[in-house]
């Protein structure tokens, strides 16, 4: 059972050190020439004046700091913010820090740094976007009439009510001077290169930090039901009620959407995602022996009942070798939800490791790995956990309940009682939480 967890910790250090944003970017983006080339999109530098970068996201710092490496002197000017313990150095692309999840007054200072500098570019400078997960917090500037306090209560009632990143960001979009293709409307820039590190299941560019610079498909009378659906429109700031109901009512404009000329300037290119992660993780795996299997890149659904998943394969690897013979791994990436009834600690990681627990108590040969890639699961400075057959035993032996544990969605007290906490510290990359069951041989199988 140590080699199992020890495979696991290595598969979780290998990935993370190979998801550096830098790194993944400097594997999509380089120059020759005198040209940048993106993905499939080239741009001759010669033929621009200003080089300006601005950037959001808890990857954005890591991120610039790989694009100066690429382009040095070639910047103008940059500005990106990025979320607390994320920093990296940069030379001439200012960093700051913002609240995450929930804005604060840093969110709409560096917001304003961004809009000038973008407002200042003219149609013959070339805009580079670095948009990382966490963007959704970390670049805001409410519309008239709401305030930064309107949205971090609004974004608290939405976290702790389990919406998933689309319900959410449909909500904020519609709260947004600048979410929801609306930044894509600001410049008079007639290039604009936007380098994505997703963190969304799917890679879906309108969700990855709430779209700024992508068509939005959603509208205000979605944002109204998604609240409502929540259970949580009652609870919501009054001015943001009434603003959603004036935008449903077609008195407040809608966000841009697909056929705006506006988006014809802008070019995308995903420069790392969920199935990067999983790509990476698989490799290092086939390295120390295992066989594996990536069952999804779209992960979703409430922990709890994802945990039961994980368990029924455990179950079915340990009685029948399938569906890949031992020693094996499965791997999904994606994000899941947690609904809060608890006043506990955790995250939706520590939420299904600990119910994963729970359901495979006693059984041998297995361990699950359940990480959030930005190292900080929930409002907790662990990234995740690892867990297997004996944790609930360790649980109970140090005096906690795992069962009471997680009806408090108290999952990070049972699981460091347990010693099953994966500490990383901040890693500043951002991509979708890891999910992996390892399974190992059977003796003399």
């Amino acid at each position: 059972m140590d080699k199992l967890r020890e495979a696991l910790k290595i598969i979780a250090e290998r990935t993370l050190s190979e998801l550096a944003p830098e790194r993944c970017l400097l594997r999509t983006v380089r120059i020759r020439n005198g040209k940048l080339f993106a993905g499939p999109y080239r741009y001759d530098l010669r033929r621009f004046g200003r080089l300006i970068v601005v950037g959001f996201g808890k990857a954005s710092a890591r991120m610039a700091s790989g694009l100066e490496e690429l382009l040095g002197d070639r910047i103008s000017a940059g500005f990106v913010v990025t979320a607390e313990g994320c920093t990296a150095p940069t030379k001439i692309i200012e960093v700051a820090e913002a609240g995450h999840p929930v804005p604060d007054e840093r969110t709409l200072q560096a917001g304003q740094r961004i809009l000038n500098l973008v407002k200042s570019a003219s149609e013959e400078d070339l805009v580079i976007v670095l948009i990382s997960g966490g963007g959704s917090a970390l670049f805001e500037i409410p519309l008239p009439g709401l305030s930064l306090a309107d949205l971090a209560q609004t974004t608290g009632l939405l976290l702790r009510a389990g919406a998933t990143i689309q319900e959410m960001n449909a909500v904020r979009k519609h709260l947004s001077a600048v979410k929801g293709g609306r930044l894509a409307k600001i410049t008079k820039a007639t290039k604009i290169l936007a380098l994505v590190l997703s963190d969304v299941p799917g890679d879906d560019l309108a969700t990855i930090a709430s779209g700024p610079t992508v068509p939005d498909p959603t509208t205000f009378a979605q944002a109204v039901r998604v609240l409502e659906t929540k259970g949580i429109w009652n609870a919501v700031p009054k001015a943001v009620r009434e603003h959603l109901l004036a935008g449903a009512a077609g008195k407040i404009p809608e966000t841009p959407k697909p056929g705006d000329p506006c988006f014809r300037r802008v070019r995308h290119v995903l420069i790392g995602s969920g199935r990067t992660a999983l790509t990476l993780a698989q490799n290092t795996g086939r390295n120390l022996g295992f066989r594996s299997l990536v069952l999804t890149s779209t992960l979703r659904g409430e922990a709890r009942e994802v945990a039961k998943f994980f368990a029924a394969l455990a179950e079915e690897e340990r009685r029948f070798k399938k569906p890949v013979p031992p020693p094996a791994l499965l791997l999904a990436a994606g994000e899941t939800t947690v609904t809060v009834r608890g006043e506990g600690r955790g995250g939706r990681n520590q939420e299904l490791a600990l119910s994963f627990a729970l359901e495979i108590q006693g059984l041998s040969g297995v361990a699950l790995l359940a990480l959030a890639t930005d190292g900080r699961d929930g409002p907790t400075d662990a990234a995740g956990a690892i867990v297997d057959g004996e944790t609930v035993d360790r649980i109970k032996a140090a005096g906690v309940d795992p069962v009471k544990a997680l009806a408090q969605n108290d999952s990070y007290t049972a699981l460091s009682a347990a010693g099953d906490l994966l500490l990383t510290g901040p890693t500043g990359t951002n991509v979708a939480d890891l999910v992996i069951l390892a399974v190992e041989r059977r003796s003399g199988a």
